[in-house]
């Protein structure tokens, strides 16, 4: 695995216990099983960490779907800070 995603083990160890959407099965003799989806996902979490400049906290929002309502949500304060702003200069 660790060749296939270009990460160390221990980076893939920890990720584990952060995003609990990674799940590898673990076979008798202990070794971890990482499905196709495990696989996405952790392809994911790298793109978002080591490309984009996501913290863990926020990689784990993004990929939870709440990063982008607490986007959504700074905009529209944004908007709500340039209309009340626009609204005193035309008084």
């Amino acid at each position: 695995m660790s060749r296939l995603t270009g990460l160390e083990q221990y980076v893939l160890r920890y990720w584990e216990t952060e995003f609990p959407q990674i799940k590898p099965r673990k076979s008798k003799s202990g070794q971890r099983r990482y499905t196709k989806k495990d696989v996405d996902y952790i392809l994911q979490v790298k793109q978002l960490l080591y490309t984009e400049g996501y913290t863990i906290v926020g990689a784990r929002k993004k990929l939870n779907g709440r990063g982008d309502e607490d986007n959504a949500l700074a905009v529209i304060e944004s908007a709500k800070k340039e209309l009340k702003e626009i609204l005193e200069i035309l008084k």
